[in-house]
Parts: structure tokens; sequence; C-alpha cells
């Protein structure tokens, strides 16, 4: 395909999302009808989209519209690309710019700030209050691509040794502050899953920021932890690559969790799915990682940022003070209750444990954080308690 061909079916794909229709739903659908494409023209059309996505205010701003072709014709102007080239209906490509076209849309500096910068209107107050001064910067950077991460599991291999393998396979990467066992890749990241050191289990795909969340988990040897909502099971594995001890996952979608079985034998490890964690005793900790906003990863899922209302924002806060209180009957004496969500928003993070704690006050604080994209790694939100007595 030419890169107006790409151009396109981005275009067409925008539309539809627009529409109302999931993304990844609408690129899988688009591969399975266009076998013709391969895979580099499949990666460059999911790119566009995303890039789109993520920059749905400005683009559409700077092309005139919201539609797919003026969001494409903004996606193009922000690069500094020839519309001339692009825009040719030569082909597969789209037709040219009319001259309403070409004098449509807002220069870069004229557009307003929540539109450059683009923050959806509904949550720019909570943003702004919960950002404060790094309001701006922290949404310039989810306008953009996010790194890719890998973690290194470090039961099987080193950092120095999985670099190594990595490299052999021509998968550039470097160390990450974020994390010790964090590689950020920088080169050929799509041949990672196709890769010998992804086969054998040494690294899986993990941002940096959510390696640190399960650093921060306290484990003791020999103990019992649950991972009270897993999802895919990533911070199941980290946790369990740490340490001996018995791990299990629980999700309330557990086809959220059919991989995890492979990717733990395939990791050397032995994780338990607790359909029902209150039949299976007391844990030493128990880690949840709650259903959120997922503002603090909007770059990897853009359309999410755009879909969330205040509405959703406080059914989700209500859904995680259930979860926390529920999960603080599986902690058993002297054990940890772990909170982590993705989110850049106070209310689900810092308020939302306070909360508890003024609900639970035999619990304390022992350690908090708040991951932000400008460290490198997405927006995450930790935090670990500890019952103040042995009561359970």
């Amino acid at each position: 395909m030419t890169p107006a061909a790409r151009v396109a079916a981005a275009i067409g794909l925008l539309d539809e999302w627009l529409a109302g229709a999931p993304a990844e739903r609408l690129l899988t659908n688009w591969a399975r009808a266009n076998r013709y494409a391969g895979a580099r023209d499949r990666a460059a059309i999911r790119d566009l989209v995303f890039d789109a996505l993520r920059r749905c205010r400005s683009v559409a701003a700077l092309g005139g519209a919201q539609t797919g072709r003026a969001m494409m014709i903004g996606l193009m102007r922000a690069r500094g690309e020839d519309l001339n080239v692009l825009f040719t209906g030569e082909g597969y490509g789209p037709a040219p710019l009319c001259e309403a076209e070409w004098n449509a849309g807002l220069a870069p500096d004229d557009l307003p700030e929540l539109v450059g910068c683009d923050c959806p209107e509904a949550l720019a107050p909570v943003l702004r209050d919960s950002l404060g001064r790094d309001f701006l910067p922290v949404m310039h950077a989810l306008q953009d691509r996010a790194p890719v991460f890998l973690r290194v599991n470090t039961r099987l291999a080193s950092l120095e040794q999985a670099r190594a393998t990595l490299a052999a396979e021509g998968i550039e990467t470097r160390s990450h502050p974020l994390s010790p066992t964090a590689l950020e890749v920088t080169s050929n990241a799509r041949r990672i899953q196709a890769g010998r050191a992804f086969a054998d289990g040494l690294v899986e795909l993990q941002d940096a920021a959510s390696q640190a969340v399960a650093d921060m988990m306290p484990l003791i040897p020999g103990g019992r932890f649950l991972d009270y909502c897993a999802g895919g099971g990533g911070k199941t594995l980290a946790l369990a690559a740490r340490g001996e001890g018995a791990f299990f996952a629980h999700d309330a979608a557990p086809e959220r969790m059919r991989d995890l079985p492979d990717r733990a034998n395939r990791a050397g490890v032995r994780v338990t799915i607790a359909a029902r964690p209150q039949d299976a005793g007391l844990f030493d900790l128990v880690l949840c990682d709650v259903p959120c906003s997922g503002s603090g990863a909007w770059r990897r899922s853009p359309e999410a940022k755009w879909r969330m209302t205040p509405d959703d924002l406080a059914r989700l806060t209500d859904v995680q003070a259930a979860i926390l209180d529920r999960a603080a009957g599986l902690v058993g004496p002297g054990g940890a209750l772990g909170y982590a969500t993705c989110s850049l928003i106070s209310a689900e993070n810092g308020a939302q444990i306070d909360a508890f704690v003024q609900r639970n006050p035999a619990w304390r604080v022992e350690a908090e954080r708040q991951f932000s994209p400008l460290e490198g790694g997405d927006g995450f939100f930790a935090a670990v308690l500890r019952r103040e007595t042995g009561e359970c």
C-alpha cells in the first residue's frame, strides 16, 4: 500500500470510530477484510489511527471538522506533511483537498489551551485540580505514543543477559530508573513477541511504572499473595518473579486471565486462579489494581480519554471503595493491602485511600506514591496499607 492509501484506510476507520465503534475491533475487522495488506501496512494504519485518537481534538481543529478526513488532514498538518502528496485522488489515495478544506481549520498557535493539549472538556476541572502545575506538561505528554517497556524476569535472566539476548535479535534496549527490572526498547519493538527472549520467558511487556508499583508491594518469603483484580496478570507475574511463595490471581471477569496460565508457565512460576478468593484463606498481601479512568495510560488507550464522563468517574470511585473494603477482609494478621490505579485523578488515588482509612481506622498508610508520565512511564498511583493491630 502507498502512504496515501494508508491515509485513506485510516480515514474510513476514524469515521467508524466517530460513529461509536471501538478502535481495536475496527482494526481487527479491517485486517480480516483486507488480507492483501501486509504486516507493515497494518501497523502503519494502526499507528495513523491511534496517533489521531491521541490528538482527537487538536487534529480535528487543525483539519476544520470532526470527521475522519478532517482529522487526517489535521494530523498531517501537525506533522508538516505535504497534503498535495497524500491527497491526490490517485489509486487508492484520498481525494484532493477542495478550496474550503484548504481554508478550513485553525493554525496551531490559535488552538485554545484545552484543544491544543487534547484534554477532554468535561474532565478538565478534575485533571487541573489533580495535576496542579504539571497539568499542561502531562497532557502534552499524553499526546504522544508511549514508550515500549519490558520487564526482565530475574528468575530466568539478569538484566545484562536479557539485553544481550534481545540485542542478538536486533532489539536494542536501555535500563530505566523507575524499576530495576525495566528495559526501555529503543529499536525494533515489533520484533519482541516473535523473539527468543520473549518466548523463553526472559522478558514480558510491561510499563516501567507498572513494574514500579509491583516493586512497592511488600513480600515475605513463603507468603501467600493475592492479585485481586489481576486482569491479564502482569503484576501477578511481576510479584511472583521476586521470590518464593503461593501466588493467587482473581478477576471479576475471568476471561481477562485466560492467557495467564501459559504466561506463568513460560515465566517459570506457578499461579493459582482463585475463582472465589474468600474460600482460599487469608493472605499476607492482597493487591487491588482496581478499575479506573485509565487517565495515566491514555496514550496507550486514547479512546478512553474521549469516552470517559464525570458520571463514569463517580461510578468508578464507588466501585474502587467497595473493592478496597472487600479485599481488606482477605488480609491476614500483620498482612498488607495494596492499592493501585493507572490514574492521574486524585479522587481515584489519594482521596480514595484517605476515605478508606477514615472508614477503617485500624488501618494505616505505610507507603504511597504517584507516578507521572513525565517520569517516562505511564501515570500510576500506588499505596500500601497495613492493619494497626493483628485483628481481622
